[in-house]
């Protein structure tokens, strides 16, 4: 007697879910926003009898065979996922529900008092409430990261592809941590050079996509051309790109432009990182933030370690977001644009390109002849004209008034 088929689901190459028995194919993985809702789905699925789940990287599976050598790397993955395993870590404080509490004997801390004895708040609620007031977003829909964006970039991978199978894409020359963490997280990084004039290529980004492209990285403005792009070309490759869009924010302070935190609202794909290391003026803390849909923030929760930001660092934060910044935005775009207009006219000066950012993208005669003369005389830039489309081309951070001067000064003695 034939034994009957066990309920399965196949997930194909395109994004077509598969019952078995009955064949019946649901084609909605690809109208579906992201992975979060994905693997919402298949719960859903499982928690209707079907016992097994397959993830293929070929054509044509869904017979009662199940090749598994033919199997997607992501099939144990997704197996775990979904028997509920790699749940995030509980901390202590998880596990508390609130009440009035004085002796804390939960988390194996030591008692005694030093103002650093006890963890951090793992979800850093106080941080997200200011942050929320100050970018006018959902506390759900923030996550904040102590190492920086980096840490949200090295995130974004990890949640959503598959290390050895998915790839992702990114503009070049651009931020250069989007190829490293690829690069550590085993995931191909196609990158496509920037138009003439550094202007947004969105077609050859989209033309550059396939099935197991996940991420499209955008930084606007640009590190280190300094130009922002156009909101509604961004929006368009959000449109029409089935997959996660993680556009950059780093400079947006120093910008024209604004940022895009408002779109998350009708474009779920997109991810929007910020930091408090450049206008803020705390690179040494080491804090960046991603804004997204709650249900993507969820999964960076989940992701993240549990205690991510320390709580000295929390506490300077709420100190900081209470004063602001001051005067010292306007102050650096006053700067930049004088510091564009002095350089324009030093006699080793090609080129100082238009920029939205607190640096400039400046083309000399002969960058490393002039890199080090500014550093012989205590002036250190960064020489950027190995990259692509930056021949000839130092990255020049905006200082302080006395120290811009200073740079004018240098660079006006230079001969080309």
């Amino acid at each position: 007697m034939t034994q009957p088929l066990k309920k399965a689901i196949f997930i194909d190459r395109d994004g077509t879910i598969i019952l078995e028995p009955a064949d019946e194919q649901i084609d909605s993985l690809e109208k579906l926003e992201f992975v979060p809702g994905v693997i919402s789905a298949l719960r859903s699925l499982t928690g209707k009898g079907y016992e097994l789940v397959m993830v293929s990287n070929q054509d044509g599976l869904g017979t009662p065979s199940f090749p598994e050598a033919t199997f997607h790397p992501a099939h144990n993955k997704m197996l775990s996922i979904l028997k509920g395993e790699g749940q995030p870590y509980s901390t202590a404080r998880d596990d508390f529900k609130g009440g009035d509490i004085s002796v804390w004997l939960d988390a194996n801390e030591s008692p005694y008092s030093n103002g650093v004895n006890r963890y951090p708040d793992p979800h850093q609620r106080k941080v997200k409430e200011q942050v929320a007031a100050l970018f006018g977003a959902p506390a759900e829909s923030i996550f904040l990261g102590g190492a920086g964006s980096d840490e949200a970039i090295d995130l974004v991978y990890r949640i959503f592809c598959t290390p050895g199978c998915d790839n992702a894409v990114a503009i070049t020359p651009s931020y250069g941590v989007y190829r490293v963490a690829a690069d550590i997280n085993d995931i191909k990084l196609r990158e496509i050079e920037l138009d003439p004039g550094f202007g947004l290529p969105v077609d050859r980004i989209l033309d550059s996509t396939d099935s197991l492209t996940k991420v499209i990285w955008l930084c606007s403005p640009n590190n280190p051309t300094g130009n922002a792009f156009e909101r509604a070309d961004m929006l368009r490759i959000a449109d029409r790109f089935n997959g996660m869009v993680v556009i950059d924010e780093a400079y947006a302070d120093f910008s024209s432009r604004g940022s895009m935190i408002n779109d998350i609202a009708t474009h779920p794909n997109i991810i929007i990182l910020r930091t408090f290391s450049k206008a803020w003026g705390l690179a040494g803390m080491r804090c960046g933030m991603a804004f997204a849909d709650p249900r993507v923030i969820a999964y960076f929760d989940r992701v993240k370690y549990p205690y991510n930001m320390s709580s000295l660092i929390q506490q300077e934060l709420l100190r900081r977001i209470a004063e602001g910044t001051g005067n010292h935005i306007a102050e650096t775009v006053a700067e930049r644009n004088r510091v564009a207009s002095a350089l324009a006219c030093a006699p080793c000066v090609d080129t100082v390109y238009p920029s939205e950012a607190n640096f400039l993208l400046v083309k000399v005669s002969d960058p490393d002849r002039i890199y080090r003369l500014l550093t012989d005389n205590g002036v250190i830039v960064r020489n950027r004209s190995r990259l692509p489309m930056c021949d000839g081309s130092l990255r020049i951070t905006i200082g302080t008034p006395d120290e811009n001067t200073r740079l004018i000064n240098l660079f006006s003695k230079f001969e080309r």
